[in-house]
C-alpha cells in the first residue's frame, strides 16, 4: 500500500524556495506485510531534498525527516 504524507505548509516551504524540487518531493511511504510483520517505509526528506543542491531546503528536509521519525516511532509503539 502507498500512502500519500504530504505535509502542505513544509511543501509551500520547499516550493517557494525551488519550485523546480516539485517532483522531489517527498510524500510517499508505503506500508506492507512481510514474514508476518507490518512494514512501514518512507523516504529520506534530507537526502532527496539534497539532490536540488540548494541550502535553503536543507532545513525543510530536516524538519520533515525530524516529523517522519516521529510518526514512525509512534508506529512502534
Amino acid at each position: 500500500m502507498v500512502c500519500g504524507a504530504c505535509h502542505p505548509p513544509s511543501a509551500h516551504r520547499a516550493l517557494s524556495a525551488a519550485p523546480e524540487v516539485g517532483v522531489l518531493l517527498p510524500c510517499n511511504v508505503t506500508v506492507s506485510i512481510e514474514e508476518g510483520r507490518t512494514v512501514v517505509r518512507a523516504m529520506n526528506p534530507t537526502a532527496v531534498l539534497g539532490i536540488v543542491g540548494r541550502p535553503e531546503l536543507q532545513s525543510v528536509g530536516e524538519d520533515v525527516t525530524a516529523a517522519l521519525h516521529r510518526v514512525l516511532e509512534a508506529c512502534q509503539a
